[in-house]
């Protein structure tokens, strides 16, 4: 009786993980469908997204592993692939919109998502991570399929790539290395493209792998045969040189980013009489189309998974006609590599010097709490960012279930609800901006001189000007302006 349970159980598991991965394909191509983002006239041309587009598929294009002879970093291009996938916790709902993310980051990344496997397993099997059975069951899949790329929704360690990959008998590529790939074809700055490099060399460095000769180390003394001179092996290997070449560069482009930074500086003092608004969330939450809508910055939009990765800093007016800038960063997403994290740290900065951020949530996903989670864990890391107010977004509004919407409501955290497609909700955004966002601290009732038209100009685009008239001497002003600009202005009046 017993083993009958156990076969009913195992049957209705493998019905549930068919069901699953069913359910996963039949979305596939929804990332990058042609056609699937819709666009309103706040978006601009969009001349951007066609040579993204370009870039994204090279056809025919096979990663067997037939002939290996070079130790390198191979750039990815997939093609035809498998998803694997595994859980120890949780629902099978809930493993599915975590393949759901996996299929969309392959389709992303220029490839087609043929078929999967998900397994339960109370942990990682440390030598082939799915285990015997499984892994040779992918196997069979593989060849059935035609695929060339295996891509696991998991970190695996090098040892668990190259046994896997010893039984499937072509490439297999896991998570991080699947996002560095998509970061890598979307970078476009010349720090964002510097970001990129040193994060896919910190995960490349402990990957190297050597055939043959390249794999000998230097003898020293008398080695296990007995013999001592003339035994000595050449010297610093290949895998060595390129463990060294590797460091060299990783160094080099520390020290580019680091010499970033005064710029950096620069343009944002610039901007500092200006408050900023941060905008932060999950990739394909919605933020570049809600940039777009608040500012009019017609910043590329497409459906597809970090689709922005350099910031762009765009300015704006409150109702009342108040100056400020809207700051637009990379999209988060689950166990965001560390990699990256670090590397994009600069960028990230952005946050921490916000007055007010906007976390973009997509209303209308499954799980939008884990997406929250997620971009929290990853503000965690920026300095400051903590300290800075934050307002819940719920885009995609008007296709969210309603009972996610009253759920997301009774968060403690404000909320808005908005939707950057159809403009419902942009307006009430708007007015909560200019409530949120701090007031010129310093009141000012003074004469300027016309000739100091500029001033009286620069107190309607940083301040808030209280009233305004036309006198014989010059223009009255009563109005709410900082420091700086107080002092400027009682300089011109003085003078006058």
């Amino acid at each position: 009786m017993t083993d009958d349970r156990d076969d009913i159980a195992d049957q209705n598991n493998t019905a549930r993980a068919e069901a699953t991965l069913e359910r996963v394909l039949s979305r596939a191509g929804t990332a990058v469908a042609e056609g699937a983002t819709a666009h309103t006239d706040y978006d601009g041309d969009q001349f951007d997204r066609e040579e993204r587009a370009a870039l994204r598929r090279v056809d025919n294009l096979s990663t067997e592993l037939e002939d290996i002879t070079e130790v390198e970093y191979r750039q990815l291009r997939l093609e035809k692939v498998v998803l694997a996938g595994q859980f120890s916790r949780g629902t099978y709902a809930e493993a599915e919109i975590g393949l759901r993310e996996l299929a969309a980051l392959a389709e992303t990344a220029g490839s087609e998502v043929l078929d999967g496997v998900l397994q339960r397993r109370p942990h990682p099997d440390p030598a082939t991570y799915l285990g015997q059975g499984k892994a040779k069951e992918l196997a069979d899949i593989v060849k059935a399929v035609g695929a060339d790329t295996v891509v696991v929704n998991d970190d695996l360690a090098p040892s668990q790539r190259r046994a896997l990959e010893d039984v499937v008998k072509v490439k297999v590529i896991d998570r991080t290395a699947l996002i560095l790939d998509i970061f890598a074809q979307h970078a476009k700055s010349r720090e964002g493209k510097a970001q990129v490099e040193l994060a896919q060399l910190e995960y490349l460095l402990p990957r190297l792998r050597g055939w043959g000769e390249s794999m000998s180390r230097q003898a020293g003394g008398r080695v296990a045969a007995g013999a001592g001179i003339g035994s000595r092996g050449p010297g610093e290997t290949k895998i060595e040189l390129d463990r060294r070449r590797i460091r060299t560069r990783m160094a080099q482009l520390r020290r580019q980013i680091k010499g970033m930074a005064p710029a950096r500086e620069v343009r944002r003092a610039n901007r500092t009489a200006l408050p900023n608004v941060a905008i932060v969330g999950y990739t394909n939450a919605g933020k570049s189309s809600l940039l777009n809508r608040v500012t009019g910055a017609g910043v590329l939009v497409e459906n597809a998974l970090f689709a922005t990765l350099d910031p762009t800093v765009r300015r704006s007016s409150t109702p009342d006609g108040r100056a400020f800038t809207v700051s637009d960063t990379v999209g988060f997403v689950r166990d965001l590599p560390h990699q990256l994290v670090a590397a994009f740290a600069s960028t990230l900065e952005e946050v921490a010097h916000a007055d007010l951020m906007l976390h973009v949530v997509d209303a209308s996903h499954p799980d939008p709490e884990s997406q929250i989670s997620a971009v929290r864990e990853v503000l965690s890391d920026v300095p400051g960012a903590d300290q800075v107010k934050e307002v819940l977004v719920l885009n995609k509004a008007d296709i969210a279930e309603p009972e996610t919407l009253l759920r997301l409501r009774a968060r403690r955290e404000p909320t808005i609800e908005v939707s950057a497609l159809t403009g419902e909700g942009i307006d009430d955004l708007m007015e909560l901006i200019a409530r949120e966002l701090p007031r010129p601290a310093i009141k000012i009732d003074l004469t300027v001189p016309y000739t100091r038209g500029d001033l009286v100009s620069e107190a309607h685009r940083h301040g808030e000007i209280l009233s305004e008239s036309h006198e014989a001497d010059g223009t009255r002003l009563v109005a709410l302006v900082d420091e700086a600009l107080a002092a400027r202005l009682q300089a011109a009046a003085d003078a006058a």
